[in-house]
C-alpha cells in the first residue's frame, strides 16, 4: 500500500501557491497558528504523521476533504512466497545430546532420588512414613 501526500496539489487547485498563503489561510479560516517552518514542511515534504487537528485545519482552510490531501493506493504488495523449511534444517541446541527430543527422567540426577531412592518428594515422604520401597510408593 502506498500513501501520497497531495497538499501542494490540493492547494494549487485552490490557487494557494506558497506556504505563506497557506499559513495565512490556516490562521484566518481554521484558527490554527503553526510556525512558518511547520507549514513549509507540510507544504514541501511528505510527513510521516499528521495530527488529526492539523488535518482538519488544512481541510477547513482549503475547503477540501482528507481525500483531497491524501491519496491511498490499496493495491496489495506482492511478496515472494517462501517454502517452509524442512525439519532437518532446524538447528539443535548446542551442547546437549539429542536436543529437540524429550528424554525420560534420570533418577540418578534427581535430588530426591539421591536422597531416598524415589522420583519425587511426595513419593519420598510416603516411602519414609510407610516404610515401603520406591516401587511400592508408586503403586499407592
Amino acid at each position: 500500500m502506498k500513501i501520497r501526500w497531495r497538499l501542494r496539489m490540493a492547494a494549487a487547485q485552490r490557487e494557494v501557491w506558497t506556504g505563506t498563503e497557506l499559513w495565512r489561510l490556516l490562521a484566518e479560516r481554521a484558527g490554527l497558528e503553526l510556525s512558518s517552518a511547520s507549514v513549509s514542511a507540510l507544504f514541501t515534504k511528505e510527513p510521516s504523521q499528521v495530527k488529526m487537528t492539523t488535518l482538519a485545519a488544512l481541510c477547513t482552510a482549503l475547503e477540501c476533504t482528507p481525500n483531497d490531501l491524501i491519496e491511498v493506493d490499496a493495491t496489495p504488495i506482492e511478496r515472494p512466497v517462501t517454502p517452509p523449511r524442512p525439519v532437518a534444517d532446524i538447528p539443535k541446541a548446542v551442547g546437549s545430546p539429542g536436543a529437540g527430543r524429550c528424554r525420560p527422567c534420570d533418577l540418578r540426577t534427581s535430588p530426591w532420588a539421591r536422597n531416598n531412592g524415589t522420583a519425587s518428594p511426595a513419593a519420598g515422604r510416603s516411602a519414609i512414613s510407610t516404610g515401603s520401597t520406591a516401587a511400592g510408593a508408586g503403586a499407592a
